[in-house]
């Protein structure tokens, strides 16, 4: 009998379907951050995307990285967990270190720049440009979550 109303339960309750994304805190040596403005919105971010089903994270955002903006990276940590609640989105920000390549766009990108810390809070949404700023301080990783407008306090 307790067999079946376990299974029961789990018939019933929906299975969440989340997306899994990676991005690259991409840090140069004078402490200016690659950014991309976005081609299908026009919004600054981090570069990255999703998650491919047979790859490492490690190796999702050094793809993505190159992909959009033409810098090949050397991936060092990971500096934080976050969770869009409205889309269901979970990014992986990862720290990283240029190392080779040269900027371009793609068909992703309209733009890649290199930003200090003030152009980053003067340019992205304040729940991308937080990404940024947590994979500076060091004292990662993060896990924060947001409604793809405003961080939720916990």
């Amino acid at each position: 009998m307790l067999l079946y109303m376990s299974n029961s339960v789990r018939e019933t309750t929906s299975t969440p379907l989340h997306s899994v994304s990676v991005a690259g805190a991409v840090v140069r040596e004078d402490g200016r951050l690659l950014a991309i403005r976005r081609a299908d919105n026009g919004t600054w971010e981090l570069p990255g995307g999703v998650l491919e089903l047979t790859e490492a994270p490690e190796e999702g955002v050094a793809r993505e990285v190159w992909e959009e903006t033409g810098i090949r990276v050397e991936v060092k940590e990971l500096t934080g967990v976050y969770k869009n609640t409205a889309r269901g989105i979970v990014a992986l920000v990862f720290r990283c270190k240029p190392c080779g390549g040269s900027e371009r766009t793609s068909d992703e990108s309209t733009a890649v720049d290199w930003l200090t810390p003030a152009e980053i809070e003067e340019r992205m949404a304040a729940v991308y440009a937080i990404r940024l700023l947590d994979a500076l301080d060091g004292s990662g990783p993060h896990v924060r979550s947001h409604d793809g407008k405003q961080l939720i306090r916990h």
